[in-house]
């Protein structure tokens, strides 16, 4: 069944289909699953105790992303655990994820919660010291909603060309968020979601990624989610901002002097994830994986010391 007809697919549009891959096995059992979604589950070594949750964008096989950004390579050298929820085209026609649907995104609802269910399986197999999602695109935006939602599940995210949640809850919000960024201020954000998870007091720590050209979801999102993040998490007013060839980076540091929320922008980029092939598992181009003078997964791993 189609749960969505959506203009918002012309506006949308991530990728081709690819084959899957043989590295990953097929999560079959995970408990309810309201989102009516599938996944890959590539386990790493009971010696490296992290998990990564891979949210794809539209018209896209995670799997496929995991090998272009040279994450499913990183996975099987250094052994970590990878867990790579599926949409389908069944549940979307472009195979979106449902970031703007209320009955995806709100706790213990739809494809949400079929993703925490997700999680929590491989997570009473394996017992995770450490657990992170990376999100891009429309599935940043549906990172975004899990982080909020769940964020005793995660020690720290990161949301790639994304949106801030609850930015929308429909179309008509979805497709204003994407071209003018939210309607709503920082600190209008910061009260939503204080209203929304009002026992939360500890959040995790948010790497934000964005393209300065993101002709897709306007970069004002990743902007007004960093400063959100930051109050939320009671972080310095100001960040701390580094100039490097291509990219800046914004950092801001919590009441333990530790970093709890970065943005990333990077110069000339248009919509997509920064990957660095001259690395090694730096990553490949592809549409919209972008070459780009830094890899956001490389980044991410060093910064999370896996």
């Amino acid at each position: 069944m189609l749960k969505h007809l959506t203009a918002f697919i012309i506006i949308l549009t991530l990728f081709f289909s690819v084959n899957s891959l043989a590295e990953s096995s097929v999560l079959t059992e995970f408990g309810s699953n309201p989102g009516e979604l599938t996944a890959s589950y590539f386990q790493g070594a009971k010696s490296n105790n992290n998990l990564i949750v891979l949210l794809h964008g539209c018209v896209q096989q995670g799997e496929v992303l995991a090998q272009q950004t040279g994450l499913l390579a990183l996975a099987k050298h250094k052994q970590f655990s990878l867990l790579i929820p599926q949409q389908s085209e069944n549940n979307n026609i472009k195979g979106c994820f449902n970031w703007f649907s209320k009955q995806d995104i709100e706790k213990n609802q739809g494809e949400s919660l079929s993703i925490k269910n997700m999680i929590t399986t491989v997570n009473a197999e394996q017992s995770f010291n450490n657990i992170y999602i990376i999100g891009l695109s429309a599935g940043g935006a549906m990172a975004s909603s899990m982080l909020v939602n769940y964020p005793e599940i995660f020690t720290a995210g990161a949301i790639v060309a994304g949106i801030p949640y609850p930015c929308a809850n429909n179309l008509i919000t979805a497709i204003a968020c994407m071209r003018s960024g939210p309607s709503q201020e920082p600190e209008q954000l910061t009260e939503l979601v204080k209203k929304i998870n009002r026992t939360q007091t500890h959040w995790p720590a948010l790497s934000i990624w964005t393209g300065n050209q993101d002709s897709v979801v306007n970069a004002k999102n990743a902007q007004y989610l960093a400063r959100h993040w930051a109050q939320l998490s009671q972080s310095t007013k100001q960040p701390t901002i580094t100039e490097h060839s291509g990219y800046t980076i914004s950092q801001w540091q919590g009441l333990d002097k530790q970093i709890t929320v970065e943005l990333i922008e990077i110069e000339n980029m248009d919509h997509g994830i920064a990957v660095a092939p001259e690395l090694s598992n730096g990553g490949s181009e592809a549409p919209f994986v972008i070459k780009t003078p830094i890899s956001t997964i490389l980044y991410l791993l060093e910064t999370w010391k896996i």
